[in-house]
């Protein structure tokens, strides 16, 4: 099944297949994560979560559009690049938390 994230000034949206999307507004993001996992590397073993106030959002880190999603998230202030680097060289099941909205925001 083909999974594609969107992203626009008001939405990141994932789209797994034509029948199912997850997805989160950029004004109600709380929080970055990457999960990793110990599956890869022929499966997907780094994913996307979005933490939104009413939901989340998962992305594959291997879905159509996600450097243009990790583009997107670099922008977001207080962004921790290192943790996705560190990430992406990891082969066992973790979070890294990328970034928190600030408390008061």
């Amino acid at each position: 099944m083909a999974v594609a994230v969107e992203i626009d000034e008001e939405w990141i949206v994932c789209r797994h297949g034509t029948t199912r999307q997850q997805g989160v507004r950029w004004s109600d993001l709380k929080a970055v994560l990457l999960e990793t996992t110990d599956q890869g590397p022929f499966r997907n073993d780094v994913f996307w979560v979005l933490v939104g106030e009413k939901g989340r959002c998962v992305v594959p880190q291997e879905a159509e559009g996600s450097q243009q999603l990790l583009a997107r998230l670099q922008e977001l202030a207080g962004f921790d690049s290192a943790a996705v680097v560190e990430a992406m060289g990891s082969a066992e099941n973790r979070t890294y938390v990328c970034w928190r909205r600030p408390e008061g925001d």
